[in-house]
């Protein structure tokens, strides 16, 4: 070979030098003198001089320039900090980035050691950030924040913040706005908007770009209780990056007083409607109480609980919330179609979708009105106080109803049920009774329908889903336990067969839908969980733990118990029966709708994916003996204070 062609360039800043040479003198260490005089010509100017442009490097502001020592006895991320934990926010998640590094390191270095102290908790990825706060609220029932690095961490972010949004859970978001973006780097003006939250705006509750401290202030409270006044959601701060890093003129005397939070009372229904309906639902043969987002805190749960039982009335759960206990006789989810053909009222409480609440498709593709003719339907839903005209996720109009109220519903049940039981009269209320035994008896027939139809396939491998969840819950039912998951990819099976009556045993679904949620949001309703020594456990499917794995690190690093059990089907099988549905339909067979769904060649090893990241790990269990017992060890870790994982090959649903 030619000598030439051995040649190693590096550019004109490195000697020519030969492959032979290279090896030679690299290992004698002649590299680094062959190296030196160029690295010596290349040394930056001291701060302030100029660069090889002509500007100084304070000019360019580029974060490996030398810098002032800084002695600040009070810096505008230190009174960010301040304004934020003043709100009762004890949580901070984020990636790192370069444009919220002056909130970042007031948190991690005056808000994590003076009190009330907050918690620094580190993300691989700002969707797991968003999604972490989700899971976090709908435990805590109050906001956590978390940042976001310029435009590009709010790309990767749209997604978890589209979830929440749709699902009514408030978050407190905060990224940059480099306002002055001659003191920063080329990569800043990449990573920077003159207006970053225009990007989510359609999704999002509110938002601000505050100009000052004292402006900031005034947004940040302004924000949180936008986010707590229902329906709630996420809101957005953009930062300017100056701003958080600068010094307050003057120190502590030139802090802007930090607003008062106020008491946040939600919109509760008028009088005279409340009166109205519980007229309806007093004087009804055949009531239907509908509940979907209602219970936002367990007060919810327990009103609803009151509510039914005063009228002995059905309640059919949605599966966004923990609306209403699940072994409760008057828990009628799984007849909901056959009750709502025979219901002379409707109530429904934040329904997510109205209008195939009330309406069914026939086989000929036209919808018809599921209610009987002269029922009456009511809503009552905040969702619709707070409308947006892009994103479609309030669904299609409900426009069967007969009584719209635009109201919180968890805060107008206490004056309804006071209405319901002035209306009550000592015979009527007798009467109600034998329809509330006629219904618990047709729970316990549900409940024994669901035993029997669970057994089917018990030793199957792949396992079936009905035992992957019995065999969890017998490994957990003894613990004060907290399914954080949503249910549908399992059929539901936890609802038909587990007992749960504490709000914070399931937190229900993700909003939009959108893969990759259940993982980093279990992750954040059981640093929630934490401080109360819940047992926390998510059922994750195997393509949603692929959308975020690195949520498996900060679960190892932060050092949060939960217990993940991977519902490890080895495909998007919800997206294959799609394709097999249509392939049916177009007569092309289903053989090869796989190539496009199965999660396969190679099978991924989750347990061995967990380890390498400091979890505990056991599986890929295929035969269903083996499950119970690696289970049981895995609830011993958690309970020990770790993180653990159980990877299940499953059936598909």
């Amino acid at each position: 070979m030619a000598d030439d062609s051995e040649k190693v360039s590096d550019g004109p800043l490195l000697p020519e030098v030969t492959r032979r040479r290279f090896l030679t003198e690299a290992a004698l260490g002649g590299i680094v003198a062959a190296a030196a005089p160029v690295v010596a010509s290349a040394a930056p100017s001291p701060a302030g001089g100029p660069t090889a442009n002509g500007d100084s490097y304070a000019e360019a502001g580029e974060p490996w320039a030398p810098r002032p020592p800084l002695t600040f006895s009070s810096c505008g991320g230190d009174y960010m900090t301040d304004v934020i934990r003043g709100m009762g926010i004890e949580y901070f998640a984020a990636t790192p980035g370069n444009t919220f590094m002056g909130l970042h390191e007031s948190i991690l270095n005056y808000g994590m050691v003076t009190e009330p102290k907050m918690r620094s908790v580190l993300t691989l990825h700002e969707e797991a950030s968003v999604a972490m706060c989700h899971g976090y609220a709908k435990i805590e029932g109050k906001p956590m924040a978390c940042g976001m690095h310029g435009v590009v961490g709010l790309q990767h972010a749209s997604m978890a913040i589209y979830n929440a949004y749709a699902d009514r859970v408030p978050i407190y978001m905060i990224t940059s706005a480099a306002l002055d973006a001659t003191r920063r780097g080329a990569a800043v003006w990449d990573h920077s908007g003159t207006d970053a939250p225009g990007m989510v705006r359609d999704y999002v509750k509110w938002d601000d770009t505050p100009g000052s401290l004292r402006h900031f202030a005034e947004s940040a409270t302004r924000a949180y209780k936008y986010a707590m006044t229902p329906p709630y959601g996420p809101i957005l701060l953009a930062l300017d990056t100056n701003m958080q890093e600068d010094e307050i003129p003057g120190g502590n005397k030139g802090r802007p007083p930090i607003p008062k939070l106020p008491r946040i009372s939600p919109p509760t229904a008028e009088e005279a409607v409340v009166e109205e309906i519980a007229g309806r639902l007093v004087n009804a043969e055949h009531p239907v109480i509908y509940a979907d987002r209602m219970a936002r805190t367990p007060e919810g749960l327990k009103s609803l609980i009151e509510l039914a039982e005063t009228l002995q009335a059905p309640v059919c759960a949605g599966q966004s919330r923990m609306n209403f206990p699940w072994r409760h006789p008057l828990n009628q989810s799984a007849r909901l179609g056959s009750l709502l053909r025979g219901a002379d009222v409707l109530l429904a409480l934040e329904p997510t979708n109205p209008f195939n609440l009330v309406t069914e498709q026939d086989r000929s593709g036209n919808y018809l009105p599921v209610l009987p003719a002269g029922s009456t339907s009511i809503s009552i839903s905040a969702s619709e106080l707070a409308p947006r005209g892009n994103y479609q996720e309030m669904q299609r109009y409900g426009c069967n109803f007969t009584l719209a109220v635009e109201a919180d519903s968890e805060a107008t049940l206490p004056s309804l049920i006071e209405a319901v039981k002035r209306k009550l009269t000592a015979s009527r209320r007798s009467a109600l009774q034998a329809r509330g035994r006629a219904f618990a008896q047709a729970h316990l027939e549900d409940l024994n329908l669901a035993k029997q139809a669970a057994v089917y396939g018990w030793d199957a491998s792949p396992v079936s889903v009905p035992r992957m969840c019995q065999e969890l819950y017998y490994a957990i039912k003894d613990e004060d336990w907290s399914l954080v998951s949503p249910t549908a990819f399992q059929g539901g099976w936890p609802q038909r067969l587990w007992t749960a009556d504490r709000h914070y045993q399931f937190i229900g679904g993700w909003g939009a839908a959108g893969i990759g949620y259940i993982t980093p949001a279990g992750l954040g309703a059981a640093l929630a969980n934490q401080k109360y020594g819940r047992f926390t456990v998510s059922i994750i499917g195997d393509g949603d733990l692929m959308f975020s794995p690195g949520v498996l690190f900060t679960a190892a690093h932060e050092r949060i118990p939960i217990l993940y059990v991977v519902h490890n089907n080895r495909c998007y099988h919800e997206e294959l029966m799609q394709l097999q549905y249509i392939a049916n339909r177009r007569q092309r067979g289903i053989r090869r709708v796989g190539i496009a769904c199965d999660i396969t060649d190679p099978n991924i090893n989750y347990a061995e994916l967990a380890r390498s990241m400091g979890v505990y790990g056991e599986g890929p269990i295929a035969d269903p003996k083996d499950l119970g017992p690696a289970l049981k060890r895995a609830v011993a870790r958690v309970k020990h204070g770790e993180p653990a994982l159980v990877d299940v090959v499953a059936q598909g649903r």
